[in-house]
């Protein structure tokens, strides 16, 4: 566990995905077909990252987890069986439902196979007149948003805005949510799946028949004082062009009990990893070296904490999002 570890990505077709996936993030994409996410890293019954190239390839994190977890995730290590993050990439070209993740307690509830779900995203792209619903209007209670689904009419409880490039949304577990269309997301979020639907946009699937709804189970874990959710903004953020001040970028993002994500925006060489922390650095712009490896945009690096520090090299500028273990 001394090197940086990169995972083959998987990637799951999703009606509401689109073809960005391949054409920004260079994801193996067959033509025609629609991609929503591309799991970077897992280690989730689902799927179980396999490493792609280096000493440790074609062994699964799971495996890995088994027997180097310690190296892996260092002092959190006791606290933690399975790999604690689930790192994606979306492509929301289409909407997605509006729903709701269970906290931890609740989940061991409503969905034992699973853990709670509290996530973030980055915005990397956004077309115009896009939304994203993040949180509960001022005032919507339980039995105002009950009357909405009887009505038709939840949209009108939930506070949304129009997403921008550089856009950091904190989505603690009970927050109401959705995002589409026209959105390119980096994510990272607790090892779950646990997600409760409350409402699809009246869609149907191809037998023509609308897909299942969690009514009560999304309202029994909804933070009801999780209003109006507003988004942490890196300015000058471009997947194509940086914006950089004569010093290197380190902006916070989240700071919470399941990780700490910040943003840093590199135009000279600096050391990642080592310290004895885990770091997991998904690469949202630019392009550079990690040590003797390339560093391209879509990439995704879990550098262990066993590791010592790695030189990083952009090439021009670069523009990572760095995860860590509280």
């Amino acid at each position: 566990m001394m090197t940086p570890l990169r995972f083959i990505p998987f990637l799951r077709p999703m009606p509401w995905g689109g073809e960005r996936l391949a054409r920004v993030l260079h994801k193996p994409v067959h033509p025609n077909e629609r991609v929503g996410e591309s799991w970077e890293i897992s280690d989730h019954r689902l799927h179980e990252s396999v490493v792609a190239d280096g000493p440790w390839q074609g062994r699964t994190l799971r495996d890995l987890m088994e027997q180097e977890r310690e190296a892996i995730l260092g002092a959190p290590s006791k606290r933690y069986h399975r790999f604690p993050w689930l790192v994606k990439f979306l492509d929301a070209n289409d909407w997605l439902s509006v729903q709701v993740h269970p906290n931890d307690q609740q989940a061991a509830k409503l969905a034992p196979t699973e853990g709670g779900k509290t996530e973030a995203w980055f915005v990397l792209q956004a077309e115009a007149g896009s939304r994203i619903y993040a949180g509960l209007k001022k005032g919507v209670d339980e039995k105002k948003l009950r009357q909405a689904l009887s009505s038709g009419s939840v949209v009108e409880c939930l506070h949304s805005f129009e997403p921008k490039a550089g856009d950091c949304v904190f989505l603690p577990a009970g927050t109401v949510h959705a995002v589409g269309r026209g959105i390119l997301i980096a994510e990272l979020q607790q090892t779950s799946d646990a997600t409760f639907r409350l409402f699809d946009w009246n869609r149907h699937d191809a037998a023509g028949k609308p897909r299942p709804l969690h009514i009560e189970e999304s309202l029994a874990c909804i933070d009801w004082s999780r209003m109006e959710v507003k988004p942490v903004r890196v300015p000058g953020f471009s997947t194509e062009r940086q914006q950089l001040a004569n010093k290197p970028v380190h902006q916070p993002l989240v700071d919470c009990d399941y990780f700490r994500i910040e943003y840093r925006a590199l135009s000279e060489p600096c050391d990642l990893g080592g310290a004895g922390k885990m770091q997991v650095v998904q690469v949202v712009a630019g392009s550079g070296k990690l040590g003797e490896s390339t560093m391209d945009i879509g990439q995704t690096w879990l550098l262990p904490a066993a590791m010592s520090p790695e030189r990083c090299v952009p090439d021009a500028t670069l523009g990572l999002l760095v995860a860590t273990l509280p």
